[in-house]
């Protein structure tokens, strides 16, 4: 016996698109293993994701319409089932409710500040789904109390993180002449699962132009650190001299000290 979606997300058949993504929002959340520590969360989460996975797709959830529960057959590799077009249809769940989670809500796990926590105005996570559509209530606030910004479709709208600001000292000579500097820099790149990070360096390459001044600024923008829920942030590399044994500059000029006598001026 196949699957009921319809059931499995507490919609009726003719459900329309919206309904599906709210559907899923709500079912999502509940059933998430890190909020929900029940025996069959995990298997109730993965069944969600399958569930919306098809029913989200036209051309899934219009085969799925058309022969029932029979349909698990073609879809998951079985016989196969004719589509309108003539042809020979299967699909196969990827298997990972986490990545169609994090594909939802753009991050793996937007309510995990909120865990162990009440809401406020008193009322936990639970109290807040029922107000109707539990994301918009549910993700309304932010640490701070203040209310978080959220897109058209209700999800979190991803803040950057401020930039990361280095100094790249340069000697006369080579602002004088412009060079090239290649610079390491270390960072967190999320993996495929969208939940762990992993480290990796990259080198940057800044070209240095002829007569740049002390202060300019060099921008690799979203070069910094990736984490859920989060735009990474620009990292900024600011233009600074090196002290020199004889010169120093002054704007465009370049200075000399030279200590004389009275005698000499």
């Amino acid at each position: 016996m196949g699957k009921d979606y319809y059931s499995i997300l507490g919609i009726e058949k003719g459900a329309s698109e919206e309904d599906i993504k709210k559907a899923y929002r709500k079912q999502a959340l509940k059933w998430h293993p890190d909020k929900n520590k029940s025996a069959h969360a995990e298997e109730k989460f993965k069944e969600v994701a399958e569930a919306y996975e098809v029913l989200s797709d036209p051309k899934k959830r219009e085969i799925y319409d058309q022969y029932g529960e029979e349909v698990i057959l073609g879809l998951k590799g079985g016989p196969g089932t004719q589509n309108g077009h003539g042809g020979n249809f299967h699909y196969t769940f990827h298997g990972d409710p986490h990545a169609t989670f994090a594909a939802f809500f753009g991050g793996a796990n937007p309510f995990e500040i909120f865990f162990g926590r009440r809401m406020p105005g008193g009322r936990d996570e639970e109290d807040m789904e029922l107000d109707g559509d539990p994301f918009s209530s549910f993700s309304s606030f932010g640490m701070n109390g203040f209310p978080r910004e959220k897109n058209q479709v209700g999800q979190i709208r991803r803040k950057q993180d401020p930039p990361i600001i280095h100094e790249l000292r340069v000697s006369l000579e080579e602002i004088y002449h412009g060079c090239t500097k290649r610079m390491r820099i270390s960072r967190k790149r999320m993996n495929p699962d969208g939940r762990s990070v992993r480290t990796e360096d990259k080198i940057l390459t800044i070209e240095i132009k002829k007569g740049w001044k002390e202060g300019t600024k060099i921008t690799f923008p979203k070069e910094g650190d990736e984490a859920p829920m989060t735009i990474p942030a620009d990292v900024v590399f600011v233009i600074k001299d090196k002290p020199h044994a004889h010169f120093k500059r002054d704007g465009s000029n370049i200075v000399c000290p030279v200590q004389i006598s009275l005698r000499e001026v």
